[in-house]
């Protein structure tokens, strides 16, 4: 069952970079929400976008894509490997979403926007690296407690369906 879980979670994370792709697939700055205020600024300065487009774009990326992932951990879980107990239920849905953590962090993070030039915006590039020492642990912090919370929710809500 754990490798079946795994690999929900690799699942997951391939869905987290479809996102990412469609998301820079006209330019970085198409994903510049996720980039720090300083990035932002510049990228208004520049005229490449607007503070309400990014508002806007961070809004539906939050709903659309927190619905989707919350659905799919939801289906994996619940329907495909039948989980019913709490904590059955949470440890699955902790694994899924930690392994989508990890790719996000090492692989996206770590990786593609440290690493490539696909997550550079023109006229930004003084302003790299785009994630800083201080965004990462505050991203690991974040994602480990985060993930850990959303299990407990999602194995809590079950539990009352």
């Amino acid at each position: 069952m754990l490798l079946q879980v795994i690999l929900e979670g690799l699942g997951l994370g391939a869905l987290l970079v479809l996102v990412c792709a469609i998301g820079i697939l006209k330019g970085a700055v198409g994903m510049v929400h996720l980039y720090s205020d300083t990035v932002q600024q510049r990228c208004i300065e520049l005229g490449l976008t607007t503070k309400e487009r990014i508002r806007r774009k961070a809004i539906v990326l939050k709903i659309v894509c927190l619905s989707i992932y919350i659905a799919y951990v939801w289906l994996c879980v619940y329907t495909l490997n039948g989980a019913s107990r709490f904590l059955t239920v949470f440890w699955q849905c902790f694994v899924i979403l930690s392994v989508m953590n990890l790719i996000d962090r090492f692989g996206i993070d770590g990786y593609w926007v440290g690493h490539t030039k696909a997550w550079v915006i023109p006229g930004t590039e003084d302003l790299m690296p785009y994630i800083s020492k201080t965004d990462k642990y505050r991203k690991w912090l974040a994602g480990t407690v985060g993930m850990a919370v959303i299990s407990i929710i999602l194995a809590g809500i079950g539990m009352l369906l």
